[in-house]
């Protein structure tokens, strides 16, 4: 099965891009969008009937902004969109399906924004969702997390650290926060598979970063561990066009 993760930062955009051309390509058994910024009222039927899919949206309240979709052959028992609170699920920056073997979280984790003015409302979301997902783990169920984390982890996730040490995304909390949520029982699956570094999945439009390769790894895949040895691959799409992020995926037996 292979499932991919893409921020689009607009489907109608990357669909006047090719987007529907490209997922037919790559033929993901389910496929995970962010940033759709849309409502599916703005939406034709290509984008939301794809031959051989069922597809599933939850947009923000505010127009243009946000949003979250996923793409899926396989019929989910059940589908929750958000995670529980008024505030946060008023952004559309959350669906948990349950596929049966596991149970599928597509989440764009929010930006600390301009000035650092969010990271207290992002830490917050950051907490609850681990609640959330860690209610599953301990109920015995497998989880696969994905999405636009917002956060790269390492030293090693971004191509300049030092310059990045007091900017959201990179800052102390934030990765002390990722590290919390990895020691509590989760993969990384792309750093399992591939500890070297160099290997980003967004790039900032505006300095041309991506024909430079000066980028941050912010968007994941992270199972729990012992679903880890079902995990047969984790790679990087990084070169699909269309968006400022690149898509990520898995491969799972």
């Amino acid at each position: 099965m292979k499932i991919i993760s893409w921020n689009l930062n607009g489907i109608r955009a990357v669909q006047k891009k090719g987007f529907l051309d490209w997922f037919k390509q790559e033929d993901p058994d389910i496929l995970c969008l962010q940033e759709t910024k849309a409502e599916k009222t703005q939406l034709d039927e290509s984008l939301l009937n794809v031959s051989g899919y069922a597809s599933f949206w939850s947009s923000a309240q505010k127009k243009g902004y946000s949003g979250v979709a996923v793409y899926t052959r396989l019929q989910p028992k059940s589908v929750e969109y958000g995670l529980g609170n008024v505030e946060f699920d008023a952004e559309g920056r959350t669906l948990i399906l349950d596929m049966g073997p596991f149970v599928l979280f597509n989440i764009y984790f929010p930006n600390g924004g301009a000035g650092n003015k969010r990271v207290p409302f992002k830490m917050a979301f950051y907490d609850l969702f681990l609640k959330k997902v860690e209610a599953f783990r301990k109920a015995g169920r497998h989880v696969v997390v994905c999405g636009d984390v917002n956060t790269a982890h390492q030293e090693i996730d971004l191509a300049r650290p030092k310059e990045n040490q007091k900017n959201t995304g990179f800052l102390p909390e934030e990765r002390a926060w990722m590290t919390k949520f990895i020691s509590t029982g989760y993969a990384d699956t792309f750093r399992h598979f591939h500890p070297e570094g160099g290997h980003y999945s967004w790039w900032d439009y505006k300095t041309g970063a991506r024909a430079r390769n000066v980028g941050w790894r912010i968007d994941y895949f992270f199972v729990d561990q012992a679903f880890l040895p079902k995990v047969k691959n984790a790679f990087i799409l990084k070169d699909v066009q269309g968006s400022d992020h690149c898509p990520v995926a898995i491969e799972i037996l």
